[in-house]
C-alpha cells in the first residue's frame, strides 16, 4: 500500500509541476512571461531563447518517468522507492521557484533553486547513474530524464546566481563582467568534467554543451564571450569523449 501511495504522489507531483510551468507562460503568471523577466538581467551566462526549448524534452522525460514508476512491475523497484518522495519534493521546489520568479522575489528564488538542485543531485546519486546497470527501459524512462533535468538545472542555477547578483547591483569586486564570465565557464567545465570522469554521463553533458553553444549564439557580438563559450563546449566534449573511450576500470 505504501508503494502505491508513493506512485500516486509522484504522478500528482509531476503533473502539477508541468501544469504550473506551462500556465506560468500561457496565462502568464502575474502578467509576466518567464523569458521576458530573464531578459531584464544584462548578464552573459544566459543562452539564446531557442535553448529553453529543452523544457519540452524535460517534460516528456518526466512524463515517461511518472508512467514507468507507476507500473505494477516497478512498485517494489528499490531505486524508485529510494527516490520517489525526493522527486515529489523537487516538484514543489520547481513550483516554488516559478511563483517566486514571476512575482519578482528574485533573492528568494535562490533558495528554491538550490533546493531543486540539491534534490536532483540526491536523486541522481540514488539512481546510481553511471555506476550500476539497469534495464534499457529504466535507462530511458528514468536515468536519462533525470540526467537531462539535472544538467539543465545545473546551468539554471549558475544563471540564477548571476541574475540575482545583477539584481542587487553587485560590483563584482571591481572585476569586469567578461572576466567573471570566464571564471563561471571554468567552474562549469570543472563540474561537467567531474560528471564525465565519475559517471561518463552523455545526457548530462550534452545539456551542458547545448547551453554553452546557446550562450555563444546569444552573445555572438561579444567576441570574448562567444569564443570562450565555444572553447568551453569543445573542452567539455573532449573530456566526455575521452572518458567514454577510456576503459571504465581505469577511471575508478
Amino acid at each position: 500500500m505504501k508503494d502505491l501511495v508513493r506512485q500516486i504522489i509522484v504522478i500528482l507531483s509531476v503533473t502539477a509541476t508541468i501544469v504550473v510551468n506551462i500556465l506560468a507562460n500561457a496565462l502568464p503568471l502575474n502578467g509576466l512571461n518567464t523569458g521576458e523577466i530573464s531578459d531584464r538581467f544584462q548578464v552573459y551566462f544566459v543562452p539564446a531563447g531557442y535553448v529553453f526549448s529543452i523544457w519540452g524534452l524535460i517534460y516528456i522525460g518526466l512524463i515517461a518517468y511518472a508512467v514507468f514508476q507507476a507500473l505494477p512491475s516497478q512498485r517494489e523497484n528499490p531505486r524508485l522507492r529510494a527516490t520517489g518522495y525526493l522527486v515529489a519534493l523537487s516538484g514543489l521546489a520547481n513550483i516554488a521557484w516559478i511563483f517566486l520568479w514571476h512575482y519578482e522575489q528574485f533573492p528568494w528564488t535562490l533558495f528554491a533553486m538550490f533546493s531543486l538542485l540539491g534534490l536532483l543531485i540526491a536523486i541522481y546519486l540514488r539512481l546510481g547513474i553511471g555506476i550500476t546497470k539497469v534495464s534499457t527501459a529504466e535507462t530511458w524512462a528514468v536515468r536519462i530524464p533525470f540526467s537531462v533535468y539535472l544538467g539543465w538545472i545545473t546551468v539554471a542555477t549558475v544563471a540564477n546566481i548571476t541574475n540575482v547578483l545583477y539584481f542587487i547591483n553587485w560590483d563584482g569586486f571591481g572585476i569586469s563582467p567578461e572576466v567573471w564570465m570566464l571564471i563561471v565557464l571554468v567552474a562549469v567545465i570543472v563540474i561537467a568534467g567531474l560528471v564525465s570522469l565519475t559517471r561518463r554521463d552523455i545526457a548530462y553533458n550534452l545539456v551542458i554543451l547545448w547551453a554553452l553553444v546557446g550562450i555563444a549564439v546569444k552573445h555572438s557580438s561579444i567576441t570574448l564571450v562567444m569564443v570562450a563559450s565555444l572553447v568551453s563546449a569543445v573542452i567539455v566534449a573532449a573530456i566526455l569523449i575521452y572518458c567514454r573511450l577510456r576503459p571504465k576500470s581505469a577511471l575508478t
